[in-house]
């Protein structure tokens, strides 16, 4: 990859782990309810099952690359626009809903729970084909893979950890009107800026 597309990649990974979605709403309820240590297991689920995810469906994609390049140039516009209506998501997002702590009420997901849950959780599935289709290619499909999986380990597994801090220390932050739209329109305007060396890139 280029530095551009590595910079790209990044503020991707960034962006869309940081912002609210199930996981990071489920892990923040968690964090309120049960504290970070009995959260634990849920987390490294969820870190876990997505890795597992992203190297499955690459699988997959990998194979509809190398047999169909032109697919390589599909993917790519339209994974452009995909993040762009997540840009525009974001923008656009709500406060979290005070329902969604109540349905962790009891006790908190097991490592399986929260494994099994990114395969029926909309916002893994987005991540990890939006990822692969933008930014991994029939010439470097192995690499491609292992620098996104290598990516959302370093920028996406805290993002979880920090998302149950927020649960147990500061989930007021998010309830400011004010603060909450401008993080939001700060994110969108990244990811949006990240669509550039998708489109322009030849590799």
């Amino acid at each position: 990859m280029t530095l551009e597309l590595l910079a790209a990649l990044a503020a991707f990974t960034f962006i869309t782990s940081v912002t609210p979605g199930p996981n990071n709403l489920m892990v923040m309820a968690s964090g309120a309810n049960f504290g970070l240590t009995r959260t634990l297991p849920h987390i490294f689920g969820v870190i876990c099952g997505f890795q597992f995810m992203l190297w499955t469906v690459g699988a997959g994609l990998i194979t509809a690359l190398e047999t169909y390049p032109i697919s390589t140039l599909i993917l790519k516009f339209a994974s452009a626009a995909f993040l762009l209506y997540l840009a525009w998501n974001f923008a656009n997002a709500a406060p979290p809903e005070n329902g969604a702590d109540e349905k962790l009420i009891g006790k908190p997901m097991s490592f399986l729970q929260g494994a099994a849950f990114q395969w029926v959780n909309p916002k893994a599935w987005a991540l990890s084909i939006g990822a692969l289709g933008a930014f991994v290619t029939a010439e470097q499909s192995i690499v491609g893979l292992l620098t996104i999986s290598i990516a959302f380990i370093l920028l996406g597994a805290p993002c979880v950890f920090a998302w149950t801090l927020l649960g147990t220390q500061l989930r007021r932050l998010f309830r400011k009107p004010l603060h909450l739209k401008i993080f939001n329109w700060t994110c969108a305007a990244l990811l949006a800026a990240s669509v550039i060396p998708v489109l322009t890139s030849t590799t």
